[in-house]
């Protein structure tokens, strides 16, 4: 028999094209979020074990700095020398907690695959407007 089909069997096996296309597209995406994602939990992870390594290090340093600086005021400015030494620790904090917040605020997670997603969109004919 010849491989003769129909309008009906045509459309259907377009449709299983279609779909199974959509399906295989799905599926690389849904790979790459994956890949991202455990790339950024190694990277993070890794940030921060050095992270609290340094800031362990920091304090200690930080801390035998400033005993040092009291014991040598201690006869003259004792009182001096402890409030230099711990408004000297409240800036630190500041700007450790504002390069924190500015840290924090950046958003790198999943970028690959939104933009793939976003091109995926815009092939298909479904622009989205930016608000």
């Amino acid at each position: 028999m010849a491989d003769r089909q129909g309008p009906a069997e045509r459309v259907i096996t377009s449709a299983r094209r279609l779909l199974s296309n959509v399906i295989a597209t799905g599926e690389t995406r849904l790979r790459l979020a994956v890949l991202e994602l455990e790339a950024e939990r190694d990277r993070m992870l890794s940030l921060l074990l050095l992270a609290g390594a340094a800031l362990i290090t920091f304090s200690f340093a930080l801390g035998m700095l400033l005993l040092m600086l009291v014991v040598l005021y201690w006869e003259d400015h004792r009182l001096l020398a402890i409030g230099v030494c711990a408004a000297v620790l409240f800036i630190i904090t500041a700007c450790f907690a504002f390069g924190a917040k500015r840290i924090a605020k950046r958003r790198r997670l999943m970028q690959s695959t939104l933009s793939h997603l976003e091109q995926d969109r815009q092939a298909l004919g479904g622009s989205r407007e930016s608000s």
